[in-house]
């Protein structure tokens, strides 16, 4: 098992060094002249309009700019709020309350319905809860057209306030710095190693009108890992980038939201219960058993917990997370495995903003 365990974290120790060199980051902020239209859902975000509207209407350096808001059958005043804070700006369409489509999940369903309502060279789609800096979408497109692709995602600043969203959230980016070596994926995609955030996803529209929009992910809860497989299927390519400088969010406020958020999705990460069993297996054994060791007074166990601790350094030095919490790695290693466990235990009876997951 030491053995295992001493593979496992030199492996993952190394991709994360290659990936904090290599990775890439939007930062061509020229003009962009190709017509772009931003998606974003809405579903029971009262409390994110007036910021992500402010944000969106801030963005420069795009000539041709549309947003599509789709407000998808809110219960709560996300529609007079969104109406308010566009305040009869011409670039912003609403989309009020489209029908749920049979055999679709809500926010796929309403993405369909803003991909359907574009017409633009790019399509951006972005959560309610992201807030982009100004030159952003330039960044971002400018981006995908200088590495001549096809998609890419820049990942957002995952903001932690809580003590629970310090331990998991920087586990999100530490999850892909640490086992796919990106330059490969980006040179040779293959859908195994896709990667993408559906919180910031930029796709040129022509790749997209290929595979029928969303239809191919209508009942997906991963959509955004599962967009960027189909893309790879039709021969598109793409990959994620580091966006923490022009993107950031705060995904949940507490612990309760953040283990139904989890709750819901876990169980299809990692494509069905061996899958399942692998990651708890490969967290355990980078996360915990290197801990474990090291308390034991073995000197290879400080060696690997001091090297899982790094990576998660590298990983934190990126996203522009905290850096001290990749010293508790053992412990939100122990909350991740407990989160998939919980959502096995929970698949289908997860209640996400009124509906059931």
């Amino acid at each position: 098992m030491s053995f295992i365990a001493l593979v496992l974290v030199f492996l993952t120790f190394s991709i994360s060094v290659f990936n904090f060199i290599t990775i890439r980051k939007p930062e061509n902020d020229d003009l962009v002249s190709e017509s772009v239209t931003v998606v974003v859902p809405m579903r029971n975000e009262a409390e994110n309009v007036a910021e992500c509207i402010s944000a969106l209407s801030s963005q420069s350096s795009v000539d041709n700019l549309k947003f599509i808001l789709v407000n998808d059958s809110s219960t709560d005043d996300t529609l007079a709020l969104i109406r308010q804070a566009i305040a009869g700006d011409s670039r912003f369409t609403v989309i009020d309350s489209p029908e749920l489509r049979t055999g679709w999940l809500g926010k796929v369903s309403a993405l369909q319905a803003g991909y359907e309502a574009a017409d633009s060279e790019f399509i951006v789609t972005i959560d309610a809860d992201v807030r982009l800096k100004p030159k952003a979408l330039a960044r971002a497109i400018n981006q995908l057209k200088d590495l001549k692709l096809d998609f890419v995602s820049p990942y957002p600043q995952q903001v932690a306030v809580t003590f629970s969203e310090k331990l998991i959230q920087p586990l999100l980016h530490w999850s892909w710095m640490s086992t796919v070596v990106l330059r490969l994926a980006e040179k040779y995609p293959i859908r195994s190693t896709a990667i993408a955030n559906g919180q910031f996803f930029v796709v040129r529209k022509e790749a997209l009108d290929i595979i029928e929009g969303f239809s191919t992910v209508s009942g997906k809860i991963l959509d955004d890992i599962e967009i960027a497989r189909s893309l790879i299927a039709s021969g598109f390519k793409g990959i994620v980038t580091e966006g923490s400088a022009i993107a950031k969010t705060r995904m949940y406020s507490s612990f309760d939201e953040l283990r139904s958020g989890y709750g819901k999705s876990l169980w299809k990460a990692f494509g069905g219960r061996i899958g399942s069993f692998v990651a708890i297996f490969f967290i355990f054994t980078v996360g915990i058993l290197p801990f474990v060791l090291f308390l034991n007074g073995y000197l290879i166990g400080f060696i690997l917990f001091l090297l899982s601790v790094l990576t998660r350094e590298l990983s934190a030095l990126r996203s522009r997370s905290n850096p001290i919490y990749a010293f508790l790695h053992p412990l939100s290693s122990a909350l991740l495995i407990y989160l998939i466990v919980y959502s096995w235990s929970k698949r289908g009876k997860v209640q996400w903003k009124g509906r059931t997951v």
